[in-house]
């Protein structure tokens, strides 16, 4: 008892008498402690932000998709992708049964199908109002419409052939519909069918025949010939022609008409609106509401299927007209006879250019799509047809050295386009464009059945109305929406005009428009009954799979997914891909030149890589992980060091104590019991500080994590305290008279600050290396930590998500890098400051011949140089060597960094000699002379 008595009043006597040293140690012991404490609440803060950050994002439209088997591409196994365009380019592969086993599967909430049936040809009328372009003056006149077709962002383009509108004040008389050998008009003549225009269609002006409608075969938006005929009557109306009459108005109203490639598709309408919410999203009528019917046959017309569909309410492709309107006075009648000769004779005529326009292909889509809803509410009408009836295959790939993708081109097929047993119909104009994927042709009509199936619309569908999922975790959803394509590098973005590529009028293109018209599985044998398509059996091209109970990234909810995908693929043997945990990752393709003048591009496109979540959360942890190692190693060398500092501040003492008779035991006791001491207060320090530096540099630290940073301290001490007690213990009552430095091996002149101070370092090697290497375990932590955030940023960046969450844990990195080199840092000082009280009556004796207090602090910023560039040497290659294993290769940027350590040690420790040099000035020379001698 009287012994631990006597071992308290020590350790408190010490403290008292020494209350500078004891106060620096206690600061050493509350930074390291205080900054673990921060810093471990800054990782957890991190890592909540990261949790919260993918459980707020991580759930997607679906979580499992499901394909025929062999559709995976070998380039998304490789890279765990999911491309964009995975579906599109398939047409069937699942039956009805593969269906119905999918939703048998337990833990499924939704298991919603889609069947791509193909690209229908459509066309679009744009509205042009040429009325104050006809001058009421004229006898005869032509407005001639001269058109430059455009696409891709104006980069393809290609001129086409003129509209032409043909005026005229002279009676007019207009054919009816209808059967029989004669023609009959509305003046009241009748002529045999094949006497009038050679079997085509024209009109009779003032008795003569007019016959501006030449025979076409297969043509395009671009070379098809189109004419209009007009009559300007005596009251200022305008009368045009019709079946069953002429039709007269104020306003003289053209239709600039193309031709696009609507893809449609089928999907169950009660499982896509539980996916997506599609019936909040539709105007009109719902696909479940609205079933097949069949048409009259009214105007001696054929009875056909009519398959209700839904039309997007927005249009996808880039392409558009600029136009060009003139005028040319005819002091003519067109001839008579064959139709070249009327379309030369307006051509020759000398035209006065009146005005350019370019065509609002927006609002001509949204007008097309209304007149043909309003037509359904009649009988549905014809709205598209289905004669002609494309299936497009998918996009291959080739693998470039730099890990970007090329688009491989196919050959342009032309007889995949032709309309059998049918002329005249016009087909997009860049069928014949580079193409990319693979066309055929399943067109109803291949047989001769003049029968054929028809799409009706009975409402609209807005993309935007659906139910909204993230865009850091969005999957392939190309039902509702176009790939997201930007330039990849700044030529091809200037091409762009900083848009993004869109796809054209080509079904072949690289970009596939998601489907515009949408009806529903129950239809498809109608749809498919009378094609040539192989996917009338087989008819679903994929599954898109929600799970039940998936809340948030946990491994419950990864779990319930994977049993549920295990089981599907065992059930029925497709391809299953997990996508529950993706997010879009950016891949570079290049696509050839087009036929069109577009030049190569290169471009940026969002596919799906799949597991990032995953990748996020293991990442995150494994850098907690050894972030808290890290900071543990720092902070128990840096006590190490300063226990140590004390130990040898105090040897004399020690020493004394021994040869008074103190067993080793007790002085064990009594530097142990000073450093837990000190331990107990620092830890009581950092507790009341850690709440309040937590919430000044943003950190989440709880009661629970503060509390501990007392038998953190108390346990950090007594580590670091243990060697230097033990060496306290052993030592002899003859080391106390020692001196703390070695003395020179032989006399000579001081060679200035810079190398005496070097020498000075190798008096003292143990302190030395202490320093050193305290500075080196910063440097080598900040060079390792480093690594671990470029290996885990490089594990998650390239994915929306993964940059998302690389944000929020990079301010986690920088706290922790500065903590560690400020620690190393103290370590640097504590050991110069040693140096200074070991060497003072040296130091005096140099000032009192001649030193000025300059070239002294001089001589210990070297001390500072050489333990900064040891220190900073061994850190930067244990850190490179660290940072090679995790990288898994020794870069050029590693190698940098390690030059880049070096440097900064250097710079680190010389700046730590800054306040030792300071105190150095207040030395009192005279003193030290005198105890001295």
């Amino acid at each position: 008892m009287r012994e631990g008595v006597d071992v308290i009043r020590f350790v408190w006597a010490h403290l008292r008498g020494r209350a500078g040293r004891a106060v620096a140690l206690l600061v050493g012991v509350l930074t390291a402690t205080t900054g673990f404490t921060v810093l471990t609440g800054a990782t957890a803060t991190a890592r909540l932000e990261v949790t919260g950050t993918v459980d707020a994002n991580v759930r997607a439209a679906y979580d499992i998709l499901v394909r025929p088997k062999g559709s995976r591409l070998p380039l998304e196994d490789d890279r765990a992708l999911l491309r964009p365009n995975a579906v599109s380019g398939i047409y069937g592969g699942l039956t009805m049964d593969d269906w119905a086993k999918v939703r048998a599967v337990p833990g499924i909430d939704v298991a919603a199908p889609i069947a791509m049936a193909g690209s229908v040809n459509a066309g679009v009328a744009a509205p042009v109002d040429i009325t104050d372009l006809v001058d009421p003056a004229l006898d005869r006149q032509v407005i001639r419409v001269d058109r430059t077709l455009l696409a891709d962002r104006g980069l393809s383009r290609a001129p086409a052939t003129p509209i032409w509108v043909y005026v005229t004040k002279h009676e007019v008389s207009w054919p009816k519909l209808g059967g029989g050998a004669d023609l009959e008009f509305t003046g009241g003549q009748k002529i045999p069918s094949q006497q009038f225009c050679d079997g085509n269609i024209g009109i009779l002006e003032d008795g003569r025949q007019v016959c501006p409608f030449p025979e076409q075969g297969q043509i395009t938006d671009a070379t098809g010939q189109v004419v209009f005929l007009a009559r300007l009557r005596p009251d200022g109306r305008f009368e045009t022609g019709a079946w069953n009459g002429p039709p007269t108005g104020d306003r003289l109203v053209i239709s600039v008409t193309w031709r696009e490639p609507m893809l449609i598709a089928a999907v169950d309408p009660e499982s896509e609106d539980r996916l997506v919410g599609l019936r909040g999203a539709t105007q009109g009528t719902f696909l479940s509401d609205a079933p097949p019917r069949t048409t009259g046959t009214e105007g001696g017309m054929p009875s056909r299927k009519v398959v209700p569909v839904l039309a997007t309410s927005r249009r996808y492709a880039d392409t558009t007209a600029s136009i060009g309107l003139s005028r040319a006075r005819l002091d003519t009648p067109l001839p008579a006879g064959a139709p070249d000769g009327v379309l030369a004779a307006m051509a020759a005529a000398p035209a006065t250019h009146l005005r350019d326009a370019l065509l609002d292909t927006e609002a001509a889509y949204r007008h097309t799509t209304a007149v043909q809803l309003a037509r359904s509410g009649e009988g549905y009408g014809f709205a598209y047809s289905h004669e002609w009836l494309l299936q497009v295959g998918g996009v291959t790939y080739l693998q470039a050295p730099d890990g970007s993708l090329a688009a491989v081109p196919v050959p342009y097929d032309a007889q995949a386009y032709v309309l059998p047993h049918s002329f005249g119909f016009p087909t997009p104009w860049q069928i014949d464009d580079t193409s990319f994927r693979t066309v055929r042709n399943v067109s109803v009509r291949a047989d001769g059945d003049p029968t054929a199936t028809e799409f009706g619309v009975v409402g609209t569908f807005d993309p935007s109305r659906l139910t909204t999922f993230n865009p850091l975790s969005r999957v392939p959803m190309e039902t509702y929406e176009p790939p997201l394509v930007v330039g990849a590098d700044q030529r091809t973005r200037d091409l762009l005009g900083d848009r993004t590529l869109a796809p054209n009028g080509n079904p072949a293109g690289y970009l596939s428009s998601p489907p515009m018209l949408l009806t529903s599985i129950a239809d498809l044998p109608d749809l498919l009954s009378d094609t040539q398509g192989t996917n009338k059996d087989a008819p679903l091209s994929a599954i898109r799979v929600r799970v039940a109970g998936v809340h948030g990234f946990s491994d419950t909810s990864r779990e319930r997914v994977r049993l549920v995908a295990e089981e599907i693929s065992a059930r029925t043997g497709l391809d299953v891909d997990i996508t529950y945990g993706s997010s879009p990752a950016p891949q570079t393709v290049t696509l050839v030149a087009g036929k069109y003048q577009r030049p190569e591009l290169r471009v940026t496109e969002h596919w799906v890589k799949k597991g990032v979540a995953a990748s996020i959360i293991t990442a995150i942890d494994r850098k907690s992980a050894v972030l808290f190692g890290l900071v543990l190693v720092v902070c128990a060398l840096f006590l190490a060091n300063a226990v140590a500092a004390g130990v040898r501040d105090r040897r004399t003492e020690l020493a004394t104590l021994s040869a008074l008779g103190w067993p080793a035991h007790r002085i064990f006791a009594a530097v142990l019991g000073e450093v837990a001491t000190i331990g107990t207060v620092a830890g009581l320090g950092a507790l009341a500080l850690a709440g309040p530096l937590g919430a000044l540099l943003d950190v989440h630290t709880t009661w629970t994590q503060a509390l501990l940073a007392v038998p953190t301290a108390v346990v950090l001490s007594l580590i670091a305290g243990l060697i230097p007690a033990l060496g306290a213990a052993r030592a002899r009552p003859a080391a106390g008279l020692r001196p703390a430095v070695a003395r020179p091996r032989r006399a000579g002149r001081p060679r200035g600050p810079l190398t005496m101070g070097l020498l000075n370092l190798v008096r003292v090697p143990g302190r030395t290396a202490l320093g050193a290497g305290a500075l080196a375990i910063g440097i080598a932590a900040a060079t390792v930590l480093g690594a671990i955030t470029y290996t885990f940023h490089g594990a998650i960046v390239g994915t929306l998500l993964g940059d998302a969450v690389s944000l929020r844990v990079r301010a986690v990195d920088t706290i922790a890098v500065v903590a560690t080199i400020l620690l190393g840092a103290l370590a640097v000082a504590d050991v110069l400051y040693l140096n200074i009280r070991d060497r003072a009556a040296e130091l005096a004796t140099l000032r009192a011949t001649g030193w000025t207090p300059a070239s002294l602090a001089k001589l210990v910023a070297a001390e500072g140089l050489g333990i900064g560039l040891l220190g900073g040497a061994v850190g930067a290659g244990l850190g490179v060597a660290g940072a090679a294993w995790l990288v898994g290769d020794l870069t050029g940027g590693l190698l940098t960094t390690a030059g880049s350590a070096v440097a900064a040690g250097a710079v680190l420790a010389t700046c730590a000699a800054l306040v030792p040099a300071a105190l150095l000035q207040r030395l009192p020379t005279a003193q030290l002379l005198a105890e001295e001698t």
